[in-house]
């Protein structure tokens, strides 16, 4: 299975980061990565990671200004596309067709091949254009999975809650993983009047 992954400028790199680490080396996932050169600029800043080690997760890598990427068309096969992080411009790049750099135009050829499109959306608080726009990338076929911490799980730490994300990103796209998310239950006794 190909999966292509997105980082965009928002703040939020290591999900996207996280997402390449769990499935660097997993035998059933071919990675094709894309970061935003905004994207470059947060990984560092917010992170331990350099960008050239980010980039050594994936299995493949394009540069975001590389529009004749394999990535770019839809006759390249891929199981689907996630954006961890997505800024706003970005979901408004995707949202309304723009394809001005290789991210938005991976993520365009995703939803026209009604192929599965994750989005990561990083920002609050929302004002109406930015419900505009998710709603219009929904209506497209897309997912939007606002990194929103559970708290069933009792997170301990700021992995726990970074992990159980990602879990949820790739259980979208039917990936297996371990470790990274408690799975609801329910509850041990039930509620009773």
């Amino acid at each position: 299975m190909r999966l292509v992954i997105g980082i965009s400028g928002s703040t939020g790199s290591i999900y996207g980061i996280r997402c390449l680490e769990v499935l660097h080396g997993h035998t059933d996932v071919e990675t094709h990565l894309v970061i935003s050169k905004p994207a470059e600029r947060t990984i560092e800043h917010e992170t331990d990671w350099k960008v050239e080690d980010v980039r050594k997760l994936a299995t493949v890598v394009y540069e975001e200004d590389d529009i004749g990427a394999a990535i770019s068309s839809g006759s390249f096969k891929t199981a689907g596309m996630i954006v961890a992080p997505c800024s706003i411009k970005t979901l408004a790049g995707i949202a309304n067709s723009f394809n001005d750099n290789l991210l938005t135009r991976a993520a365009d050829v995703t939803l026209k091949e009604r192929r599965r499109l994750v989005i990561c959306l990083r920002e609050t608080p929302l004002h109406l254009g930015h419900i505009e726009h998710m709603l219009k990338v929904t209506q497209m076929g897309g997912i939007m999975v606002p990194p929103i911490p559970a708290f069933y799980n009792r997170p301990k730490t700021l992995d726990d809650i970074v992990n159980h994300a990602v879990g949820r990103m790739l259980d979208l796209h039917g990936i297996e993983h371990k470790g990274l998310l408690e799975r609801w239950k329910g509850l041990a006794q039930p509620f009773k009047r």
